[in-house]
C-alpha cells in the first residue's frame, strides 16, 4: 500500500489527467480519502474536510467522490440500510471486519485471496469484475460495552 503522500499524488494526477481542476477543497477531500483509517462515509468527509474549509458544499465533496470511484481511485463499499463507505487507500477488492455495534471497518490481509479468486474463474469459466468479502463482528471496544450483542446491533444498526 502506498504511503499517503504518494497516494495523494497519485489520486492528483488521475484527475489533472482526466482534465479536472485541483481546487483547495478538492485536494482537501482527497487527504480526507486517504488519510482516514476508518473508510468514511461522504457525509464524514465532508464533516472533516469542512472544519478546514466551511464554505465547501456538500455537492463539492459528493461530486469528487463520485468521480474518483467512476475513475476506480475509491473503493466504495455499499451496506443496505446504513450508508456507503468509501476507501481512498486501496482500491483494490480486499477483505474487511465491519463491527456491528459502532460501524468501524477495519482492513484485513488475506494474502491467498487474490490466488481464491483466480482459482474460482478458472473453475467457473467466470470472467470475475470483482469479489467483496467482510467479516461482521463486535470490535474489542464493543465487546466490552455494557450493551452486549444483538442489543448493541439493534441500538447502533450500523452507524
Amino acid at each position: 500500500m502506498p504511503r499517503t503522500q504518494d497516494r495523494v499524488r497519485e489520486l492528483v494526477t488521475a484527475l489533472r489527467a482526466s482534465g479536472y481542476r485541483l481546487t483547495p477543497q478538492r485536494l482537501a477531500v482527497l487527504r480526507a480519502l486517504v488519510e482516514s483509517p476508518d473508510h468514511p462515509s461522504v457525509e464524514q468527509v465532508y464533516e472533516e474536510v469542512g472544519r478546514q474549509h466551511p464554505m465547501i458544499s456538500r455537492a463539492t465533496v459528493y461530486k469528487t467522490v463520485e468521480t474518483l470511484k467512476g475513475m476506480g481511485q475509491v473503493l466504495e463499499l455499499e451496506f443496505s440500510g446504513a450508508g456507503n463507505r468509501y476507501d481512498g487507500r486501496r482500491v483494490e477488492p480486499h477483505p474487511h471486519l465491519v463491527c456491528r455495534g459502532c460501524g468501524r471497518i477495519q482492513d484485513l490481509e488475506l494474502p491467498g485471496l487474490m490466488r481464491e479468486a483466480t482459482e474460482v474463474a478458472q473453475k467457473t469459466g467466470y470472467e470475475l469484475l470483482g469479489h467483496r468479502l467482510d467479516f461482521y463482528g463486535l470490535c474489542p471496544e464493543c465487546q466490552g460495552d455494557e450493551l452486549t450483542g444483538w442489543q448493541l446491533v439493534r441500538e447502533n444498526r450500523m452507524r
